[in-house]
């Protein structure tokens, strides 16, 4: 006869379901309240080391390597990315596979920070003692200062002791978060700084949303034959035909110097709607001092004055002269809207 397996009812259902809600609640609880005793922390010795830190990084020559094992080793390899991609040279050394040949990957100009809850590793003590051996100055992120990481290191950035929001207090989870905060909190202390910007984070960004949000105007936009333009004084009856011609519902008018003066749109034709339309000149119609945006402007920049001003396209400028027309279709192409 075949076994029948148990029907889950629904109130069964329903208490497993709260069940896990409220375990995730209280891991957050719990993580929450690790990232509370950090900024807690940095508000006294903690804050000094920090500061030291960021000095130090600030000075060196080099890059930075970061290193850790196990869990703190994923962590480090993320901080080592994120330092990378806000303008600090960084990457990321397995504390095990130093010993077999990467610590040539090491050198005397670099900045090492290694990552261990415990600061008893006894597979960084290759690293720890080439650190020692060739005056490296070492930063050590732990929660032992008196570890033998944080003996060996010049500079510990100490993180308070937690519970863990394992039941077990075992597996490393609210550490694990804790080590992610500070890197994040040393990446962007850097890049503050440093006063990075946002075009040089373009630089090492190029690919995705983010890579999309990036770019530049001058990358999206239409030129040359493509954008519709008019010299002041032209009639309307040539303008129409330019609009209609180049396809973006508008036109933009120059001056006698070639820069912007006006731009005349499908909404200008509607408001200016008259018998002797045609005979007009542009200078009669259009909207002076019209929205424009830098070519060397993001453009997430472009899509936001577009946003704002509830407008489809924007007449690109250089030294305030037409270069260039972009369209909301282009940002949107581009993935960036």
């Amino acid at each position: 006869m075949a076994s029948q397996k148990p029907l889950m009812t629904q109130s069964s259902g329903t208490h497993t379901a709260n069940a896990a809600v409220q375990s995730a609640l209280r891991t957050l609880e719990v993580g929450t309240s690790g990232i509370a005793a950090i900024s807690e922390a940095l508000q006294g010795s903690l804050g000094t080391a920090f500061v030291q830190t960021v000095d130090l990084i600030r000075q060196a020559k080099g890059r930075v390597i970061v290193t850790g094992l196990g869990k703190s080793g994923h962590i480090a390899r993320k901080v080592a990315a994120t330092l990378a991609s806000t303008g600090t040279p960084a990457f990321f050394v397995h504390a095990a596979e130093a010993s077999h040949g990467d610590l040539g990957m090491i050198t005397p100009d670099d900045v090492i920070v290694a990552l261990s809850w415990s600061g008893e590793q006894p597979d960084m003590k290759n690293l720890v003692n080439y650190s020692a051996r060739f005056a490296i100055p070492m930063i050590a992120v732990t929660s032992n200062a008196e570890s033998s990481l944080g003996s060996a290191a010049r500079i510990v950035l100490e993180l308070p002791k937690v519970r863990e929001a394992c039941p077990h207090n075992l597996a490393p989870t609210t550490s694990t978060l804790m080590q992610a905060a500070i890197g994040d909190a040393l990446a962007i202390a850097l890049l503050e700084s440093r006063g990075f910007t946002a075009l040089e984070f373009a630089k090492f960004h190029p690919g995705g949303k983010l890579g999309a949000m990036l770019k530049h105007t001058s990358d999206l936009m239409h030129t040359g034959d493509a954008l519709p333009i008019r010299p002041a004084g032209t009639k309307m009856s040539d303008a129409l035909v330019e609009m209609s011609a180049k396809g973006f519902g508008c036109v933009a008018i120059v001056d006698g110097r070639g820069q912007i003066a006006g731009i005349i749109t499908d909404g200008d034709l509607r408001r200016k709607m008259r018998p002797d339309l045609l005979d007009l000149t542009v200078d009669e119609v259009m909207t002076k001092n019209p929205r424009v945006i830098d070519r060397g402007s993001l453009a997430s920049e472009a899509l936001e004055l577009l946003n704002s001003a509830k407008i489809t396209t924007l007449i690109v400028t250089e030294a305030n002269k037409p270069v260039g027309i972009i369209h909301l279709h282009d940002l949107l192409k581009a993935g960036i809207a």
